[in-house]
């Protein structure tokens, strides 16, 4: 049990490492959505279900949505970085 938790503790503290670090801003929601998912399951493993199904819900579905649709609304899902800093 306590391995798991450890994991799953790992596997969210890398997906915030990504979503900061991304230069793609759909990347980074996904990367923000996958630390949602991980609380969603350390709440889970902690037998609290019903905070579990909340943060399901509003942290990693309409969370995700609401920062997904202000991306594509600021016009930000269409700019591409290169590796070699020209535009």
């Amino acid at each position: 049990m306590n391995l798991l938790i450890l994991t799953v503790v790992v596997i969210m503290l890398l997906a915030a490492l990504a979503a900061l670090v991304l230069p793609n801003m759909i990347a980074a929601v996904v990367s923000a959505s996958v630390v949602s998912l991980g609380l969603t399951i350390l709440f889970a493993l902690l037998k609290a279900p019903d905070v579990a199904l909340t943060e399901a819900a509003v942290g990693a579905a309409l969370g995700s949505l609401i920062l997904a649709i202000a991306i594509k609304r600021l016009g930000l899902h269409n700019i591409h970085t290169s590796t070699d800093g020209e535009r």
